[in-house]
């Protein structure tokens, strides 16, 4: 599996950070579970848990969700 170009010493509290983030752990569950049969809507409230300890989430969390279900929607995911 490639590593990540992103350390978690280089997130930041904000949307970007946070987007590129998402993007890499929505990637990253793709590439571990093709087959995993969740819903659009489920697998990005499992992304959200997964990033729980990112800095934007943490300090806004109900912004960090309106980014993610843009990423989704503007990616198409």
């Amino acid at each position: 599996m490639a590593r990540s170009p992103f350390r978690e010493d280089q997130q930041f509290a904000n949307a970007d950070s946070f987007a590129l983030a998402f993007d890499e752990a929505w990637a990253a569950h793709q590439r571990r579970h093709p087959d995993h049969g969740l819903t659009a809507a489920d697998k990005l409230e499992r992304m959200l848990e997964e990033l729980t300890d990112h800095p934007f989430v943490v300090e806004d969390p109900a912004m960090a969700r309106q980014v993610a279900e843009f990423r989704v929607r503007l990616l198409g995911l």
